[in-house]
């Protein structure tokens, strides 16, 4: 599905809206540009799940915020040309049945976690503000997915 967002409130929006149907073993792929908005749909996902203060996991690689279920936000542009062998090195996969992931830049990593999860694509608009998503839900899980 396509969605055009044109404010950084629409972006922190449907993060809400997608987050509000997430449950724990759910994984979200981000990927898009720096500057695209990942952070901010980011951040309106965790907004329902009753989180705040989101910041960007770009330099630590991952953020886990506890609760039922956790939250994990991970940032895995640093393990795209790392020396790190493996994402499973980092044995997030332990904490999947308890969590929800989100991983921004994670289309070459989520494989070793699921085979089913919301891949989000974010593209500039026509104008500084706007942004185009492109959603493809992957997976039986996902089958009626609506936003």
């Amino acid at each position: 599905m396509k969605i055009s967002v044109n404010t950084v409130d629409q972006m922190h929006q449907l993060g809400a809206k997608i987050g509000a149907q997430l449950k724990p073993s759910d994984v979200v792929v981000l990927t898009g540009d720096i500057g695209s908005g990942k952070t901010v749909l980011t951040q309106g996902i965790a907004s329902s799940l009753g989180l705040s203060d989101i910041t960007s996991p770009t330099f630590v690689i991952s953020r886990i915020h506890k609760g039922k279920p956790n939250f994990i936000h991970i940032d895995a542009y640093r393990l795209l040309d790392s020396s790190l062998s493996n994402f499973t090195d980092l044995d997030f996969e332990s904490y999947l049945p308890n969590s929800i992931f989100v991983i921004e830049w994670g289309a070459p990593f989520v494989a070793t976690l699921t085979d089913q999860y919301l891949d989000i694509k974010i593209t500039q608009g026509e104008n500084e503000n706007s942004r185009n998503l492109e959603v493809t839900a992957v997976g039986q899980r996902w089958q009626g997915f609506n936003l």
